[in-house]
């Protein structure tokens, strides 16, 4: 039985004459761009997360850049954030201005680790009339980035006493994370701002693409509004800003999803509590470790798997989708050379990028399909002994 990684049309179909009807409803209006539909996405969106502002952008992208600029984030400052994560985090940092400082992650919840932060502020850092700075070459602290990885925040509490103690503001990529929680507190409400994609592929995603930061700052929530449309109010411009409005039509799209988010959480959790349970007792297989503090929405379901490449192509052949989230930290990017990392500098995001594998988890699997996976996995291990 083939399985598919992801599987969008499942989602769609007991919603699509909604989906019709945004789309229709556009037409009308000729309303395309920001408008009622935006409008009221942000306040329904800051009402689901629990902050006082959301506000829409064109990408996931740009809300980390929007975000990154909005909080304080001024040329070559140092933004220090994890290695074990997609490009667009480290990409935004550099598309503001920043300079990416990596740290290492945890090897079982593969965010950043809170104890690698504070030693190295602690080790490196004073504090001056700039702010935040490196002792060495004076380079300013502009924000401190984790990411919350696979639906699972990173230790918040933690994070945000060290950040608080050193005066450092906190920029959540909450992108794969929409709905998930650390002790009751939802992604984007914990730190100085959130931000978030609506990728099609995300647990919540758009008919294309589209972005959101949160914020309880107005100041801060004032300038995204501004950077978002070329740095100004209609003709009048402060700053040079960017091109990142979110389209209506994709508005009204998330506002029909949003009311379905909390039921297809549910339905990818049912399904990690299968595989976790099916995976028990198998030694070659470690699956995610959830702190106690977290609620996780499960945006990929990410094991730990021996000979995990191995594992990769046995299940290919058998059309069991799954993908590597991911195969080179970035660090290690040719991109970043610049940076001057080396291989063996971060060992346990290298360690991990050579082990995990995600397999299916999205809401509408059938359990037939969730033991056809859990018995390709077993098998695999059977074959080889």
């Amino acid at each position: 039985m083939a399985v598919p990684l992801l599987d969008i049309t499942r989602q769609h179909q007991p919603i699509i004459e909604d989906l019709r009807s945004v789309f229709n409803k556009a037409l009308e209006t000729s309303r395309f761009i920001k408008g009622p539909e935006m409008e009221q996405l942000e306040k329904e969106f800051a009402a689901y997360c629990g902050t006082e502002r959301a506000i829409g952008c064109a990408s996931g992208t740009d809300a980390l850049i929007l975000a990154l600029m909005a909080v304080g984030v001024r040329p070559g400052d140092f933004v220090l954030t994890t290695p074990f994560t997609f490009f667009a985090s480290a990409g935004a940092v550099v598309r503001a201005g920043g300079t990416p400082l990596f740290l290492d992650i945890l090897p079982d919840t593969y965010n950043i680790d809170p104890e690698l932060l504070s030693e190295w502020l602690t080790d490196n850092c004073m504090v001056t009339n700039r702010g935040v700075v490196h002792k060495g070459n004076g380079t300013r602290i502009g924000a401190v980035m984790p990411v919350h990885l696979f639906g699972q925040l990173a230790d918040m509490d933690r994070i945000m006493s060290i950040c608080n103690d050193w005066q450092i503001p906190v920029v959540e990529d909450a992108c794969q994370a929409v709905g998930a929680k650390w002790s009751d507190k939802k992604a984007g409400s914990l730190g100085t701002a959130g931000c978030f994609s609506f990728f099609p592929s995300k647990n919540l995603g758009a008919l294309g693409d589209g972005g959101m930061v949160t914020t309880d700052d107005p100041e801060i929530a004032e300038r995204i509004v501004s950077l978002r449309e070329h740095g100004g109010r209609g003709y009048i411009h402060e700053e040079v800003g960017f091109n990142s409005r979110l389209d209506a039509i994709q508005a009204g799209f998330l506002r029909i999803k949003l009311a379905h988010l909390e039921s297809w959480h549910k339905g990818r959790r049912r399904n990690a509590r299968f595989y976790e349970k099916a995976f028990r007792s198998l030694g070659n297989v470690t699956t995610p470790l959830i702190r106690k503090e977290a609620w996780s929405i499960y945006n990929q379901y990410t094991i730990k798997a021996a000979d995990r490449d191995g594992l990769l192509n046995y299940l290919r052949e058998r059309s069991i989708g799954c993908a590597i989230y991911y195969p080179l930290p970035l660090h290690l990017q040719k991109c970043f050379e610049c940076l001057g990392y080396s291989d063996g500098d971060f060992p346990v995001s290298e360690a991990v990028s050579k082990e995990v594998i995600s397999i299916p988890v999205f809401g509408e699997l059938s359990e037939e399909e969730l033991t056809e996976v859990a018995s390709t996995i077993k098998e695999f291990y059977a074959d080889k002994g």
